[in-house]
């Protein structure tokens, strides 16, 4: 394979999973080298300025975890928004270029098929049906923006329900690094003996 070169990838078109969506519903497919920043303008113009209801974020491969950022991102500035996750598999094709063609008129191309994770997100202004797989309720408002306290919890409520813990800060994070290094030595200098005895089977 070190003689060939990707040349081209797509995915096959397959039908967002979601049932009666309006037919003018904005996608916002979501790609590995997709800015944050450029997206999220465009989703939010839509939501806000455009007045839609309803807007759906996809992604597969490794554009998962971007996608999954920018509707974390839309809950976050909106509010109020239900959301409902499907997570599939789709087939990407990749095309193939044989760099160092053979002169016995070895491959050109070669397609490879390869199935990828891919996840769809639905966001919706208007209430969804609470019994259909992958739901989730809006996360309950307390003020514009959730507060967070001195040590850095999160005081909106979304904590009690596990869906959320707020990043800590890095001093905290480096506060919380110290102290797990700092165990009392044990008596050979090891901090690790107290844990793991090696004398005791």
């Amino acid at each position: 394979m070190e003689n060939f070169r990707k040349v081209r990838t797509s995915e096959e078109e397959s039908p967002l999973p979601f049932p009666d969506l309006p037919p003018d519903v904005v996608e916002m497919k979501v790609k590995e080298g997709s800015k944050i920043r450029n997206l999220m303008n465009f989703a939010m113009a839509q939501m806000e300025l455009k007045g839609r209801r309803q807007i759906v974020f996809s992604g597969c491969g490794r554009a998962v975890t971007k996608t999954i950022t920018c509707v974390e991102i839309m809950k976050r500035k909106l509010g109020g928004l239900h959301q409902v996750t499907k997570v599939r598999y789709k087939t990407l094709l990749e095309v193939w270029e044989n760099q160092d063609p053979l002169p016995s008129g070895g491959a050109q191309n070669l397609t490879v098929h390869k199935n990828v994770p891919s996840i769809c997100i639905l966001l919706s202004r208007d209430p969804l049906d609470p019994n259909q797989t992958g739901y989730q309720p809006p996360e309950p408002q307390h003020g514009p923006e959730p507060q967070l306290g001195q040590a850095g919890e999160d005081t909106s409520g979304s904590s009690s329900k596990g869906l959320k813990r707020p990043l800590p800060s890095p001093c905290e994070e480096l506060l919380t690094k110290k102290l797990q290094v700092q165990v009392p030595d044990g008596p050979r200098g090891s901090g690790s003996t107290d844990h793991y005895p090696d004398h005791q089977h």
